[in-house]
């Protein structure tokens, strides 16, 4: 049974774990290259896994999913830290988009085929 989780919900629980179990959170900057750090090992696997490259040894053990939660959760530290209420950044990120886009991705021959 997959659990479900709203934002606010991860960003409470990511908080929380910082507080009784992390002592307290990096710096926003510490962060910052934590997370292009994380970034970069979700590529890694990527490249690996759908591109051309092949698999070390050292990467046989990670997995996409881990990666991603990897990601996830020190951009959820960085929004904590920021003050940044992720689920109404995500609903306004989404009216941009589809105001933005809303004919141009349908326009784009590159897409039809």
């Amino acid at each position: 049974m997959t659990q479900q989780i709203t934002l606010l919900e991860a960003q409470q629980q990511v908080d929380q774990w910082i507080r009784q179990i992390g002592v307290r959170y990096f710096s926003e900057l510490t962060n910052m290259a934590i997370l292009t750090e994380e970034v970069g090992e979700l590529a890694r696997i990527m490249a690996r896994t759908y591109g051309d490259q092949s698999f070390k040894d050292s990467d046989l053990n990670r997995n996409i999913a881990d990666e991603m939660a990897d990601v996830l959760w020190v951009l959820i530290c960085l929004a904590n830290q920021t003050g940044v209420d992720l689920t109404q950044a995500f609903y306004q990120n989404l009216e941009k988009k589809t105001q933005r886009d809303a004919e141009r991705h349908m326009n784009n021959e590159k897409l039809k085929k």
